[in-house]
C-alpha cells in the first residue's frame, strides 16, 4: 500500500500530467492556426502521451490501494506569438515536470518503496527522452531562423510522429 504522502504526490503528478495535455492541445491548436499542420500534429501527440501518463499513474494508484483525487485542470496560455515560442515553453514545463518526477522518485527511494521507486523510474528515463526530442527541435528552429521553406520542411517532419501508448491496456 502507498504512504498518505506517496498518494498525495502521485496524484498531484495524474494532474500535472493531464494539465501538460490541455497544454499542449492549446499550443497545437495554435499551431493549427498558424498553418502549420505538422506542428499540430506534433503537439496533439504530445498532448496524447501525456494523457496516456496521467492514466497509467491512476491506474498505478488504485493498484497499490491509493484513492485518486481529482482537483481541477488549470487553464492553459492559449495564444502565442511563434512556433519558436511555442517550443520554448515546451522545453520550461518538460524541466518543471523532470523536477517533479525526481521529487516523487526520491520521495519513494526516501520511504524505502521499491515498487514505487521502480514504476517511477520509467518517468525518469522518459523525461531524459521528453528535454532531449523539444531540445533537438529547439535547436532547429534556431538554426532555420527567419527561413519559411526550412520552417515548412521541418513542420513535414514533425507531422511524422505517431503517438503509441507504451501502457497496454489493462
Amino acid at each position: 500500500m502507498l504512504s498518505e504522502k506517496l498518494t498525495e504526490v502521485l496524484n498531484n503528478q495524474v494532474n500535472a500530467e493531464y494539465a501538460s495535455a490541455y497544454l499542449y492541445l492549446a499550443m497545437s491548436a495554435a499551431a493549427d492556426g498558424m498553418g502549420l499542420k505538422g506542428t499540430a500534429n506534433w503537439l496533439f501527440a504530445q498532448a496524447q502521451e501525456e494523457m496516456a501518463h496521467g492514466t497509467n499513474i491512476y491506474q498505478y494508484i488504485l493498484e497499490r490501494g491509493g484513492v485518486p483525487t481529482f482537483p481541477a485542470i488549470e487553464k492553459p496560455q492559449a495564444s502565442f506569438t511563434d512556433v519558436s515560442e511555442i517550443f520554448e515553453m515546451v522545453l520550461a514545463h518538460e524541466k518543471k515536470v523532470t523536477k517533479a518526477i525526481n521529487v516523487i522518485a526520491t520521495l519513494a527511494m526516501q520511504e524505502l518503496d521499491h515498487a514505487c521507486y521502480q514504476f517511477m523510474m520509467w518517468y525518469v528515463n522518459e523525461q531524459v527522452e521528453e528535454e532531449a526530442s523539444v531540445s533537438e527541435v529547439l535547436d532547429k528552429l534556431k538554426f532555420i531562423g527567419d527561413n519559411k521553406g526550412m520552417l515548412l520542411a521541418l513542420d513535414n517532419e514533425l507531422a511524422t510522429r505517431v503517438f503509441v501508448n507504451p501502457f497496454p491496456a489493462k
